[in-house]
């Protein structure tokens, strides 16, 4: 089952901006997917759709089987956006309250929720003195509301410390553990990819790739070597071997035969193998590596 599915979904502006171009994409119920791309990709365009926010000029977009103007969906969703608006003459438990009331929750633990997100002791302060990134663990405890079975996230950890980075990071992925389907938008790429099972890249409104973050990080028939000290360089290279430095090496091969061919040379020639892995791409990289076959 999935908890987003977008089929086609484009959205344009007075004046023929089309800030998302024909994007189908489902995500699966209990994912982590992080949404990525450079400013005016269209993640912002997206996110507004899927709330009901905003209205597609074309195609549709579904949350949790239902449309996002349902009532019931809306109360399943938990949302955090990026440009956090709070009453500044306000205490959390107040603010969390109406929330609760929004969403016809009663009785919700309301002090437990303040401790989970780093809030503790705050109850009695105003919200108009909270600094910006207490004022985004309330936002985020605002989300957490209900338990939600999907979590929208945009820009979670902005104006979080590097140690409230990890406590927000260790807080989504226990809602994972819990079943949530979480979709994160940030530019931090380092967190999205320690929390995130699956990506998507938008590129000038269009979505240039999606999948698991296992499967994008790979490169095709591209392996890495990390041999012991004491190789001889020039044999390695005549092995077919590229020294990347550090011990390192990669090596093409089409399949696993044709890999320990190049192995059994490199080994020939005195080289100890230490390590072997298939090269990957971080998520900067990978990005990197869209956007340019979406500019194509």
């Amino acid at each position: 089952m999935t908890a987003v599915a977008a089929n086609a979904l484009s959205k344009s502006y007075v004046g023929g901006v089309r800030a998302l171009d024909a994007m189908t994409l489902e995500i699966p119920r209990g994912a982590a997917f992080g949404l990525i791309g450079p400013n005016g990709a269209g993640k912002t365009t997206f996110i507004k759709l899927l709330l009901g926010i905003a209205r597609p000029t074309s195609g549709e977009v579904r949350v949790l089987g239902r449309s996002p103007e349902d009532v019931e969906a809306r109360a399943r969703v938990g949302y955090l956006p990026e440009r956090l608006h709070l009453p500044g003459a306000w205490k959390p438990p107040a603010y969390l309250r109406s929330i609760a009331a929004l969403k016809g929750l009663r009785d919700a633990p309301l002090d437990a929720l303040l401790g989970r997100v780093g809030l503790s002791g705050v109850q009695g302060r105003r919200i108009g003195g909270f600094s910006k990134g207490m004022r985004q663990r309330l936002g985020l405890a605002a989300a957490l509301l209900g338990e939600p079975e999907l979590l929208v996230l945009d820009e979670p950890t902005d104006g979080i410390d590097p140690v409230g980075r990890i406590e927000v990071r260790d807080l989504l992925l226990q809602e994972k553990a819990r079943g949530a389907t979480l979709l994160l938008n940030s530019h931090l790429l380092a967190e999205t990819e320690r929390v995130c099972d699956r990506v998507g890249i938008l590129h000038q409104g269009r979505l240039v790739t999606t999948g698991t973050l296992e499967s994008l990080r790979v490169t095709a028939n591209t392996w890495e070597l990390t041999l012991a000290p004491g190789f001889e360089a020039e044999k390695l290279s005549a092995a077919g071997l590229v020294a990347v430095g550090g011990g390192r090496f990669t090596v093409q091969a089409g399949d696993a035969a044709e890999l320990n061919r190049v192995i059994d040379r490199a080994r020939a020639s005195g080289a100890l193998l230490l390590k072997l892995e298939p090269q990957s791409r971080d998520l900067e990289q990978l990005l990197r590596d869209a956007m340019k076959e979406g500019a194509r």
